[in-house]
């Protein structure tokens, strides 16, 4: 007996509660059927199904068994779905959350380099720092940049990236340079208030990570703000180098602190819990990943 095949007749016959129905929608005679759920039960060594007179009722076991066979048929069917979507052009639609300033920097030029290559894809592309529920706001895709996920998370990392200290020429030469993290807390800090409040920044020190108390005047979720309030000499900013990486050429500011490194992030593709993932949603993560790797 083919045990997938003998799987497929059980659901049937659970969710019709007959024999017959089964084989009248089959176009089969009804001992077929009942020869094979008799086959798999045999096969488990247990009964799956109460036959009486006027109907069929599940088992404990049987009942215990449904739920796992539809599980395996579902995941049996994606992975056909998926095979024969690898043959042809992805097409849909995708939903997507991207963080503001990396996703204008680095990602808007990979999406519209991915629409032009597919263009059978539409790409709805939210830009926002708010941390969104997908499954409630019906995002296929959303990209974070975080150190660290949260419970549940969905998500495969496409990415890292590096942080830096910097603080302009200007303010160096009215305050000083710190030389040590533990000086920032004399400093005039501009916080990122994306996770939430700003207390202190992480630093390793002796090969050991350790948090350092940093007093902030002037906070915001956005890094550019931060950065531009760094070239205009009114603190000492913690940002990402994609954000920074600017300002520092243009000799606006300038790394401080690089004796002691600051931990890097994860850029994460987040995926809802709810559901498979769609053929055109795997071929855009491969190819952000892809573009990021090499950027």
């Amino acid at each position: 007996m083919d045990r997938l095949e003998g799987m497929k007749l059980f659901v049937r016959v659970a969710e019709l509660g007959s024999f017959a129905a089964v084989a009248q929608q089959l176009g089969v005679a009804r001992s077929v059927v009942t020869r094979q759920v008799a086959a798999l039960e045999a096969h488990l060594a247990t009964r799956l199904l109460l036959r009486s007179t006027r109907r069929l009722s599940l088992t404990s076991a049987g009942s215990a068994y449904l739920e796992k066979c539809r599980l395996i048929l579902h995941l049996v069917e994606a992975a056909e779905t998926d095979i024969a979507e690898e043959r042809v052009a992805p097409r849909g639609h995708i939903r997507l959350s991207l963080p503001l300033s990396f996703g204008l920097k680095r990602l808007a030029p990979l999406l519209l380099e991915f629409s032009q290559r597919h263009p059978h894809v539409g790409l709805d592309m939210d830009y926002t720092d708010r941390r969104v529920n997908l499954i409630e706001e019906g995002i296929d895709l959303a990209i974070r940049i975080t150190r660290r996920l949260d419970d549940g998370d969905v998500a495969r990392r496409i990415g890292t990236g590096g942080m830096q200290v910097v603080a302009a020429p200007a303010y160096l030469a009215r305050h000083g340079r710190p030389r040590h993290p533990a000086e920032l807390i004399d400093h005039e800090c501009l916080g990122y208030t994306g996770g939430g409040t700003v207390h202190s920044w992480p630093f390793v020190v002796a090969g050991k990570l350790q948090s350092f108390p940093v007093r902030s005047r002037i906070q915001a979720n956005n890094g550019e703000v931060l950065g531009e309030a760094a070239a205009q000499g009114m603190g000492i900013s913690l940002q990402p180098d994609f954000i920074v990486e600017g300002f520092v050429a243009a000799g606006r500011v300038e790394p401080i602190l690089t004796g002691f490194p600051v931990p890097g992030f994860g850029i994460h593709a987040i995926l809802p819990s709810n559901r498979q993932v769609p053929h055109r949603v795997r071929v855009l993560m491969d190819f952000l990943a892809a573009g990021i790797g090499s950027g």
